[in-house]
């Protein structure tokens, strides 16, 4: 594998027990040239491959109650550029989608994969339906957790959105990022977030994505993943890649999620939907919501 060892590690696996699960995981890196992302890997070496991508401000850590009941797969879980121990992106440069579908395909360059398979939450779930639609030749399966395709919008509100994307983006240059007293503080602020969490899912996201500042923490991720997209595409094109998928896929729709609201599109897709009891983060909010998750893409992988 062409990953480096984490800085630290020196390269050490480590066993961990988590949910009355015991398991292996090694903390990698890859050097993609333009940025360096930081990953865990999961599972035996001749395990099917599968790249994990998690969703917006999260991290690696939202597949750590997850891939440990997964079935003879090679995991990497990654931390999205600008996320958890990977790096920022350049000064002037932007989070657009087709950048991080760009990373992931060139962590399956330097692994050797010419063919994986693709497991995303949430935005991490859009990412990878847009390389696989993109590349069908490339991926062998896909498993989405509550995510499918990005915001769109209309033609005729492009010239608005993308001013609107340019003033926000002039005002987050005098903004600071919160620093919270201690890690509770920080956890507590996580559970209430955009997408709440539980308590036991906000702590394992702030063990990769806290660090220490002077006053006491705050959280690891880029600001600018918070600015709005300048260009959206429209739900015509976004449905395209959609289309485009020609591997076995699997939707798990969380019925307290972001997707059950539209059970009109989610009744045409060319492509086995699932829905399960739990919020937008049912794999890591608690153990039941991982092991239902867990059962449906064991049963995935397991199907020839």
């Amino acid at each position: 594998m062409a990953a480096q060892n984490a800085a630290g590690s020196l390269g050490r696996t480590q066993c961990l027990k988590g949910d009355g699960v015991t398991f292996a995981m090694e903390e990698v890196r890859f050097n993609l040239g333009h940025i360096e992302l930081a990953a865990h890997l999961y599972g035996p070496e001749d395990g099917q491959p599968v790249i994990a991508v998690h969703g917006w401000l999260d991290n690696a850590n939202s597949f750590a109650r997850l891939a440990p009941r997964l079935e003879g797969l090679r995991i990497v879980a990654l931390d999205l550029a600008g996320h958890g121990h990977s790096e920022h992106r350049p000064a002037g440069a932007s989070y657009a989608l087709a950048d991080y579908v760009f990373d992931v395909l060139q962590v399956a360059e330097q692994l050797g994969w010419q063919r994986f398979a693709l497991m995303g939450h949430s935005l991490g779930a859009i990412i990878s339906v847009l390389l696989a639609g993109s590349l069908p030749e490339r991926v062998t399966r896909l498993a989405l957790i509550d995510g499918l395709i990005p915001l769109t919008g209309d033609p005729e509100s492009a010239a608005g959105r993308m001013g609107s994307a340019l003033q926000a983006q002039l005002r987050l240059s005098g903004k600071k990022k919160p620093v919270y007293e201690d890690q509770q503080r920080a956890v507590q602020a996580r559970m209430k977030g955009v997408v709440p969490v539980s308590r036991e899912a906000a702590e394992l996201l702030a063990q990769r994505g806290l660090m220490p500042v002077p006053g006491g923490y705050t959280w690891r991720s880029d600001s600018r993943l918070t600015l709005p997209s300048a260009i959206r595409l429209t739900h015509q094109q976004a449905m395209s890649f959609v289309n485009a998928i020609r591997c076995p896929t699997q939707l798990l729709v969380a019925k307290g999620g972001m997707l059950a609201k539209n059970q009109l599109m989610l009744s045409g897709l060319p492509f086995d939907v699932v829905q399960l009891e739990g919020g937008h983060h049912l794999h890591l909010n608690d153990e039941q919501g991982a092991s239902a998750v867990a059962h449906c893409i064991n049963r995935l992988f397991a199907a020839s």
